[in-house]
């Protein structure tokens, strides 16, 4: 059995002789249907390891022309270029992180973007990512905007790039909320780091404070120098270009009139 979908610009095609795999995929993942011939992405899911979720620690090493990902619950065994893996997961929990893990590292080799640890709301055919510490209230944000559409609620899709912009995708990648605002891409309008608070208020971030701040919000687990250098450099790309601020909100939807403002 398999899912042909697009995850940002890549096509991906996911295939398991499990049929419980494949269904798994269709409850924890919001994948959008598309068909194609040409895929930039071949997955294959096994169901294999004995031992359940213990920690987001996640070893990475090369090893006989692979690219090798390993986490207790989880294995992904991917070619250098990434256009096939294999993965090995324990149960639903390793599938849906399993293939965050290998579409961040996707991603951050090719230089088109990161996931960012946020929510995202598209309001008049513009995103504004809500991120922060655990707890500050991605989600809570989330749905405090509906019926505003809801393009992420805890892993958001984002390509940059150095002259057109940065732009948003539908994340496939959830926590809860599975509504979605369409395929993309949406330009990026702001993006705010949430403070809760009696009364509603914004400040602009300066772009040095921005980066220390977002650095530790991005999806990614290798230490490869350069890996770390693309991620570095695309973070820095995506602030300068984007206005940020502090949002203090009060856990009722009249924040968004300072967004809209």
């Amino acid at each position: 059995m398999e899912i042909q979908t697009k995850i940002g610009t890549h096509s991906i095609r996911i295939y398991s002789t499990d049929q419980e795999v494949i269904r798994e995929c269709s409850t924890v993942f919001s994948f959008m249907p598309f068909k194609t011939d040409q895929h930039d992405l071949e997955i294959t899911i096994f169901r294999g390891h004995e031992k359940p979720f213990t920690s987001y620690d996640v070893k990475v090493n090369g090893k006989s022309g692979s690219i090798i990902y390993q986490r207790d619950d989880f294995t992904i065994t991917v070619d250098p270029s990434y256009t096939r893996a294999e993965v090995t997961v324990h149960s639903p929990l390793a599938l849906k992180h399993s293939i965050m893990t290998l579409y961040s590292g996707l991603i951050a080799h090719q230089n088109w973007g990161i996931l960012l640890h946020s929510s995202c709301v598209l309001d008049d055919q513009n995103a504004h990512i809500f991120t922060g510490r655990s707890g500050a209230g991605k989600s809570t944000a989330a749905q405090l905007s509906m019926p505003r559409p809801l393009l992420s609620d805890e892993a958001t899709l984002i390509k940059i790039h150095p002259e057109e912009g940065v732009f948003i995708y539908h994340s496939p990648f959830r926590s809860e909320l599975m509504e979605t605002a369409g395929a993309g891409p949406y330009s990026l309008k702001s993006l705010n780091l949430l403070h809760q608070s009696p009364d509603n208020h914004r400040m602009e971030m300066g772009k040095a404070q921005a980066f220390i701040l977002l650095m530790d919000k991005v999806f990614y687990w290798s230490m490869n120098k350069e890996d770390v250098k693309k991620i570095t450099s695309m973070l820095q790309q995506m602030i300068s270009q984007t206005e940020v601020y502090h949002l203090y909100f009060k856990k009722d939807p009249t924040f968004w009139e300072l967004m809209t403002s």
